[in-house]
């Protein structure tokens, strides 16, 4: 299930990497951009930790951080 699940969400971040994201201006403050952030946690800890650090970096990317490198450790 675990498996399915980490397919699932990458499959479906990778169509916002490829369809939505070009039509917006680009505007992540982070290297790598959080899509692509979550693609790797997601890849190396599974669908659970990985999207749960997802999910915190998209929570820490708004008008008041400061941004810059923040690699998947």
């Amino acid at each position: 299930m675990s498996r399915k699940m980490k397919k699932a969400f990458i499959s479906s971040i990778k169509f916002y990497q490829k369809y939505i994201s070009p039509n917006k201006p680009p505007c992540c403050k982070y290297i790598p951009s959080c899509s692509q952030y979550a693609v790797e946690a997601i890849e190396k800890y599974g669908a659970v930790k990985g999207g749960a650090m997802a999910t915190w970096r998209i929570m820490r990317c708004n008008p008041f951080s400061k941004g810059g490198y923040d690699p998947v450790k």
